[in-house]
């Protein structure tokens, strides 16, 4: 009885508001009426970036929207520069090399982002500009731990590097304080099923004018992902492929509804939640750890909860999902069985946060976990004193 609760870090929630407008019907992706439902996504997106220049959208997962960075701004052989913040920073790396690129690779222990100072060293001893691009993960899903882009872009600066910075936000963007024109971000990656509320199916760039420059030299092999047939296209209110309409519906419903509450208050309600979720964590105690171990790093949108080792995470998920129907998020790769992720983003309040938190506290006393019982009295008291 009752709904399920999905709390994984993505595909989140999809908005009444939205889902109604899913439901709209298929109509003329070349006529008038389709042309100023997409002059009205494209120019509303923008902000959501903050970028007043092109975003291009593709009918894609995230996963496509990783190569249409790549193969518009890079040639064969060009050396980028990654780094091993997670399993989606690892899953592109791999991509690039898939690709034909070679990859200048940071090794990280995936409880830190990108240290800005290892930018900075890395491209200071490449006087000869040789490395074309610097690839990061703004927040990695997989751990829960948010890259400071800002200080990335500082660290690009002081060693007078001309690299584009291609930077992945598809757990980020619409959730957590991000700025392509600010921070001077080349290729801004994004996906629709997380901040932006609505289902798999939609992914997009934000492109700078230094990217379209480079995209004018670039040779890697694309056809479908090319930038600009699209940017032709849209120019005029269209796309050069068959769009994925119902799903552009969904999205002008989604940016109304962020307009309408406001980025500054999406933020400041990501970061509340994150706040009253690292609290319970730290109330139960019983040898649980928060995975991201440096607190500027902490992601607003998910937590990701590391166990003791004598307990599987999975076992812990399986016993929430069957006894309370929650779905948790799962540890990836390197931290499989280890974590489990609740993810707090998109169309989330307070009171859910209580649910999933009451959920996660009976699972894991039923896991047999040696918590303290107060978590979610203590995630209760984060909340209550931010509403007061």
């Amino acid at each position: 009885m009752g709904r399920h609760f999905l709390q994984i870090p993505g595909p989140t929630n999809c908005p009444d508001e939205v889902l109604r407008a899913l439901a709209a019907p298929t109509i003329d992706h070349r006529g008038p009426q389709f042309q100023a439902l997409a002059r009205r996504v494209l120019e509303g997106i923008k902000p959501v970036f903050g970028t007043t220049g092109p975003v291009v959208i593709y009918p894609a997962s995230g996963t496509g929207a990783w190569e249409a960075a790549l193969v518009n701004t890079l040639s064969p052989g060009d050396r980028v520069l990654c780094f091993e913040t997670g399993h989606f920073a690892s899953l592109w790396r791999e991509m690039a090399l898939d690709l034909g690129l070679r990859v200048d690779l940071v090794p990280g222990d995936w409880r830190h982002g990108v240290d800005p100072a290892q930018v900075e060293e890395r491209l200071s001893a490449d006087p000869g500009g040789e490395i074309k691009a610097v690839c990061c993960v703004h927040n990695e899903t997989s751990t829960g731990v948010t890259s400071r882009i800002g200080a990335i872009r500082q660290a690009i600066d002081r060693a007078g590097h001309p690299a584009l910075l291609l930077v992945d936000t598809i757990s980020s963007l619409a959730s957590i304080d991000y700025r392509h024109d600010e921070w001077r971000v080349d290729v801004t990656v994004a996906g629709s099923q997380k901040g932006l509320m609505l289902p798999p199916g939609l992914s997009f760039n934000a492109v700078s004018d230094k990217a379209l420059e480079a995209s004018k030299t670039a040779k890697l092999q694309r056809s479908y992902w090319d930038w600009q047939p699209l940017l032709a296209a849209n120019a005029n209110g269209f796309f050069s492929y068959t769009p994925a309409t119902n799903l552009l519906y969904g999205l002008e419903a989604s940016l109304k509804l962020l307009q309408e509450e406001g980025l500054k208050n999406v933020f400041a309600r990501h970061e509340r939640h994150a706040r009253a979720t690292r609290a319970a964590v730290r109330a139960w105690g019983g040898g649980l750890e928060i995975l991201c171990q440096d607190e500027r790093e902490y992601s607003a949108s998910l937590t990701a909860i590391l166990v003791p080792p004598e307990f599987d995470a999975d076992e812990i998920r399986r016993i929430i999902l069957d006894r309370f129907d929650m779905s948790l998020g799962a540890g990836l790769s390197k931290v499989a069985g280890k974590v489990f992720r609740i993810g707090h983003l998109g169309a989330f309040e307070d009171l859910t946060l209580i649910g999933t938190l009451g959920g996660v506290q009976m699972g894991l006393q039923l896991a047999g976990v040696p918590i303290d019982a107060g978590g979610v009295n203590a995630a209760l008291e984060s909340l209550l004193q931010e509403n007061r």
